[in-house]
């Protein structure tokens, strides 16, 4: 199987409280369109500092993290993230990898939204179909 990209949405989540609060517009919400790689091996999102900045993200700590090889390395963890795909959305952390060259659709945004990697079509599909099990409002 090859790799796997898809366009996902990424907003700042407490830009979009502060919209529902009525304390900003729509417009202000600071917003991000990407062509992020699939990885049903990463936990969450992945994102890299430039992502983190204009986005205008919080962090929440550091979080550990086992990289491929099977070292350990501490990551920061970010606030929440809006992250819409299609006609879905869900609100996750992310992690910010520092040079990181690609955006990391995990599993915990992607289970967030009931989607998965369909392998032969190579693509991001609904699990149960086109329309989403439960939706965020």
């Amino acid at each position: 199987m090859s790799t796997v990209k898809t366009e996902i949405t990424l907003k700042n989540a407490a830009d979009v409280a502060m919209v529902q609060r009525g304390y900003m517009t729509d417009a202000q919400i600071r917003t991000m369109t990407v062509n992020a790689l699939a990885d049903t091996g990463a936990w969450t999102l992945v994102i890299n500092e430039d992502t983190f900045q204009k986005l205008g993200l919080r962090l929440n700590g550091p979080e550990p993290g086992v990289l491929a090889d099977g070292s350990t390395i501490v990551y920061q963890i970010t606030d929440g993230v809006e992250v819409h795909w299609k006609n879905r959305k869900t609100i996750c952390p992310a992690l910010v990898v520092p040079g990181a060259d690609e955006i990391l659709f995990g599993a915990l945004p992607m289970e967030g939204m009931d989607l998965m990697v369909h392998p032969r079509n190579e693509e991001v599909v609904g699990a149960h179909g086109d329309t989403a099990l439960y939706k965020l409002k």
